[in-house]
Order: C-alpha cells, then structure tokens, then sequence
C-alpha cells in the first residue's frame, strides 16, 4: 500500500433503508463487517514478514534484513523502495515499543493515530478513532485525524567510565531520512504544484457501494491520481525524487553531564526522521558504558566498586601503601594504606565517602567508593616456609 495512502482515513457514512430499520440483526452484522474494514488498516505483521506472537528478536532481525534491502542508499531512484523503506521502519517503530504495540493489536493502525491511546487517565473529549461512540463514525462526522508523526529514530553511542564521571561533549553524525534542503521539503525543483485535475484539489473522491439489499454504502477515499494530497508535482527535485525527504548525514551534539545513568536515553526532539507530510519523530540516544574501559572499577548505581589484592605478608604485617589510578582529573591517584601491626582480612571492605560518581543533577555531591581486598595465598609450601620465617 502506498504510503501517501495512509495520511488520509476513509470519511464512511451508511445509508440504511428504511426497510431496515427494523431488522436490528441485519443493522448490527453490517456494522461488524464495516468495522473490520476499518480497523483492518496496515498489518505491521505482515510489512515484516513475522508471526502476530513473534518477539523482539524476532522483529528486530526482521527489520534488520528488510531494512538492508529496500534501504534509499541501495536503490536510488527508485520511489517504490523509498516508500517500502519508510513502512518497514513504521511497522518496527510500533512493534518494538510496548505501549504501541498493545495499542495496536487492539485498536489497529487507527488506535496509535487517533484516540484508542489518549484517553487514558479518564481524559474524555473528542479525538480520532473510536474514542467514543464507535458506531457514530458511520452515520456523519466521519473520522478526525491529527496530523502523523513519523518514527523515531533510536541509536546509541559508548562512553567510558571515565566519561560518565567527569562529563564529556561529542558530536556524532547519523545516517537517517531527512527534509530536502535543495526544495525545502517540496519535493519540486521549481517549487510549484499543480491542482489534481481529478479530485479538484481536494484530495479525496466520494465513492458509492451497492450492498445489496437495498443498502448502499459512501464513502470517501484518497484521491489515487494525487495520493491524496490534491495536488501534482510536474517537475520533481532531483536530489529527493518529488519525495520533499532524502537520506542524509545529520550531525548532533551530545552533552554527558556527570553521572548520568548508564543507558540514559537523551531524546532529540522533532530531530529524528522525516517523512512526506508527517511531523518528524524524535532521535532518541541510549548512553552506552564501555564495560572494558573502567581503570577496574565497576559501577553500581552512584557508588563505585574495585577489587584490590594483597599478599599474605601485607595483609598480616600492615605497613604498606598503593596508589591507585582514579577517575578526578584534578585529583588522578588515591592511595590505599595501612600502618604497621594493622592487619587486614581477606574479603574485608573498605569504605571511602564521597569518593564515588558523582550524583546526577546532584549539587556537587558523590557516592561512595568500596575497595574490597582479597588476600594472595603463597601457591606452594617453600614460599610459605619462607614467609613463616620471616614472620
């Protein structure tokens, strides 16, 4: 289905005969049946290619492969790929975020754009969908339609831990959909359009179907020579091809403030992907943590952890002193001491205050740091004996 097809909802409106009027049975089967129709809409399911029960894995590997093959960077040119591409990434926008996706299977395609998920919470008032009366939308008024968001777009960058402690700016660039700058997002070279010669510039067609028995359903449907827009671009741009959006390298500015939580999701907002004649969606930016990178600490929550060994002649006798490195870059070494006679069992925790991360969106304060210290037992009886001596 084309995707231009799907930013105009059917206006349905019945007309019963009054024959039928009083044969409530054949009123209600029909209005069933109409439903159907209606909330049939895109099957996501389907633009993937996986099962209605199938998982995230499943879902992402799907997207994954079908996004590889109708990618705008590997068919250009070509409108119908584009288009493709753009339902893939719809359909995987949906299916991958919960909330969406239960909206969906519940309400279909009409559910996430119109009302099905604002009326949570007791909001009552207007909205699309079938907020309301369900059945009122067959008999005038029609459907009411916000305007479309495109998908978000998500991505993740990684810092190490030595970056979610003091903080860290980058610029990163992403490769995405983005607005045509060389026609403004006209999607015309000349930036002119011309009015749709079949729809009148309106965008939609009144059409009649003969149910039979003396029923007879109208409806409006987009306009297939305009796509519903009521309009016709003769001189298309050529960088985006008439779609008035390209793929693109889009440059951000990311900001990690000190402390921020690992998998911290900065969200751009109306920063992500565009779309013809769709808001665009959000970038949203998962922080990653370097595991490997962390100098042998680990973080846990706003205190930190690192593990330090001793020998079994420092742990009995004391008198001994360690830096180690540390992430304050004013401040880049701690050491680690005990006096002579102060013995230290192995496993024993010790506690330094305010020498952990620092606390995010905290004034200026830190959690702690655990150094846990594990005991190096001599591994055969001659080291030991000569430990015993010099004990």
């Amino acid at each position: 289905m084309n995707i231009n097809f799907l930013n105009h909802l059917s206006q349905i409106r019945l007309v019963i005969p009054s024959t039928m009027v009083h044969n409530p049975i054949s009123i209600l089967v029909l209005l069933l049946s109409l439903l159907t129709i209606v909330l049939a809409g895109e099957d996501y399911y389907k633009i993937l290619g996986v099962d209605r029960n199938a998982d995230e894995k499943e879902i992402r590997n799907a997207y994954r492969q079908l996004s590889k093959k109708y990618h705008p960077d590997k068919n250009p040119g070509d409108e119908n790929a584009q288009h493709k591409f753009m339902e893939i990434s719809n359909a995987y926008d949906t299916l991958m975020d919960e909330e969406k996706r239960r909206i969906y299977d519940q309400y279909g395609e009409e559910g996430l754009q119109g009302g099905a998920g604002n009326h949570r919470g007791g909001g009552g008032g207007g909205g699309g969908g079938f907020g309301g009366d369900p059945f009122a939308q067959f008999f005038g008024g029609g459907f009411r339609r916000g305007p479309q968001r495109a998908p978000d777009v998500t991505s993740e960058i990684t810092f190490t831990l030595r970056d979610f402690y003091n903080g860290k700016n980058v610029d990163i660039q992403i490769n995405m959909v983005g607005k045509c700058e060389k026609c403004n997002g006209s999607g015309s070279s000349d930036k002119s359009r011309t009015q749709c010669t079949q729809c009148g510039g309106h965008g939609r067609l009144v059409q009649r179907m003969n149910l039979g028995n003396g029923m007879i359903q109208q409806f409006e449907v987009p306009c297939p020579k305009c796509n519903g827009e009521g309009h016709i671009i003769k001189n298309k741009c050529r960088t985006c091809h008439g779609q008035g959006v390209h793929n693109q390298v889009k440059t951000f500015n990311v900001h990690l403030n000190p402390g921020t939580p690992r998998n911290y999701v900065e969200v751009f907002s109306g920063q992500g992907q565009a779309q013809p004649r769709m808001e665009p969606g959000d970038l949203r930016l998962q922080l990653k943590e370097d595991k490997t990178d962390n100098d042998g600490y680990r973080r846990v929550g706003s205190n930190l952890y690192r593990t330090e060994a001793l020998t079994l002649k420092e742990a009995l006798l004391g008198g001994w002193e360690i830096k180690i490195p540390f992430f304050d870059q004013y401040d880049p070494f701690l050491t680690l001491s005990r006096k002579k006679g102060v013995m230290v069992q192995n496993g024993e925790v010790e506690v330094i205050k305010g020498k952990g991360m620092p606390i995010f969106h905290g004034n200026d304060e830190y959690g702690d740091l655990f150094i846990e210290y594990v005991v190096v037992f001599p591994t055969n009886s001659k080291k030991l004996k000569q430990l015993h001596d010099e004990l």
